[in-house]
């Protein structure tokens, strides 16, 4: 008797069907199929393609903020951990085929959680994910700055990339950190007026 297709099953075609045709184009049939199942099976986990989407992120998310605690778990200081975080978060984000594909082809689909409203809520949760990797070495309120402050530099020099700074190169990322972060970390916070901390 064949194995049952579980979520996570489908959840891995989804993304091989993302990273071929795109979200637009990409069917529940199409995940069926790649998933070798039903779509009767696939619908027994996610009740349309929304859900599925939504599962998808969800999932690709978590595993980043995991992927990035890891990178920094074997660092012996704040700017080694930030360092890896960063090199780790850039090649994990230019090396992930669904997400490449839909960069480049489907932006609409990405700039709506990259700018106005949406953004900030956006780098707030990937601060939320990112924050656990410095808490060893910072509060957990300076942990979520410092992690909000990568996502911005990290999407910023990875949609707009620079001839001076090339965010998957330790060493270049090093001289980043050292100059401009961890001065902005050694000291307590400034609150502006009418900001909370």
């Amino acid at each position: 008797m064949p194995a049952r297709t579980g979520p996570d099953q489908v959840l891995d075609a989804a993304l091989v069907c993302v990273a071929r045709v795109g979200i637009a184009k990409t069917t529940l049939d199409d995940v069926a199929r790649e998933a070798g199942c039903a779509r009767a099976t696939v619908y027994r986990h996610f009740q349309g393609k929304q859900p599925l989407l939504a599962a998808v992120v969800a999932r690709e998310a978590t595993r980043f903020g995991d992927r990035m605690i890891a990178a920094a778990g074997e660092a012996d200081a704040l700017a080694d951990a930030v360092v890896a975080v960063v090199v780790a978060a850039a090649r994990e984000l230019q090396s992930h085929a669904a997400l490449a594909f839909v960069a480049a082809y489907e932006p609409e689909q990405l700039l709506p959680y990259l700018a106005f409203e949406r953004e900030s809520a956006f780098l707030g949760a990937v601060a939320d994910l990112v924050a656990p990797a410095f808490t060893r070495f910072l509060a957990r309120e300076q942990s979520t700055r410092l992690a909000e402050w990568i996502a911005r530099v990290t999407l910023s020099y990875l949609c707009c990339p620079s001839e001076h700074i090339d965010v998957s190169n330790a060493e270049h990322v090093r001289a980043l950190v050292e100059d401009f972060v961890l001065p902005g970390f050694a000291k307590p916070a400034v609150v502006l007026e009418g900001m909370s901390q």
